[in-house]
């Protein structure tokens, strides 16, 4: 990061002497940020839309290298994913990833069928066919290939068939 202000201090300096930008007060330049070796910090967010049903949570605290936090979110499928981690220098990334039904499975209680009643129908009657009754049948109407006619006209080629 300071290899940068360098840079573009040297820049600055190079190009206000050669006379295009008016030099600036150095003070503005060259501003160096401070490192903290040791940062600390602790945030969360929780996010319930009750219109969209988008439900969302997140912790996370940081102490030096050490950070560990939880998120957790609904999935489309109906359940939520949470997600506990931490991270040090030692072991470094670690994630507990566990799912829960949105929706508690109710408990039913078993469903017995009972017995079909038994039901007797009466004897079929059965009748004999009907005669045979012979009916003089027409020709088939046989088609042949439809004759169409087809005109196509453009103001370059005209085409009739």
């Amino acid at each position: 990061m300071a290899f940068k202000f360098i840079t573009l201090f040297a820049a600055f300096v190079a190009v206000a002497s050669a006379g295009i930008v008016p030099a600036a007060p150095l003070a503005a330049v060259a501003q160096v940020e401070e490192y903290d070796p040791h940062p600390q910090y602790s945030y969360g967010y929780d996010v319930k839309d009750a219109i969209s049903g988008d439900s969302k949570t997140a912790v996370e605290t940081r102490d030096g290298g050490f950070v560990q936090g939880q998120y957790s979110l609904n999935d489309a499928d109906g359940y939520r994913r949470i997600v506990d981690y931490t991270s040090d220098p030692i072991n470094g990334f670690n994630a507990v990833v566990r799912r829960e039904p949105l929706v508690a499975a109710v408990a039913a209680a078993p469903v017995v069928a009972a017995p079909a009643p038994v039901v007797r129908a009466a004897p079929l009657a059965y009748a004999a066919p009907a005669p045979l009754v012979k009916t003089a049948v027409a020709a088939p109407l046989v088609a042949g290939p439809a004759v169409v006619k087809t005109t196509f006209a453009s103001p370059l080629i005209s085409y009739a068939y």
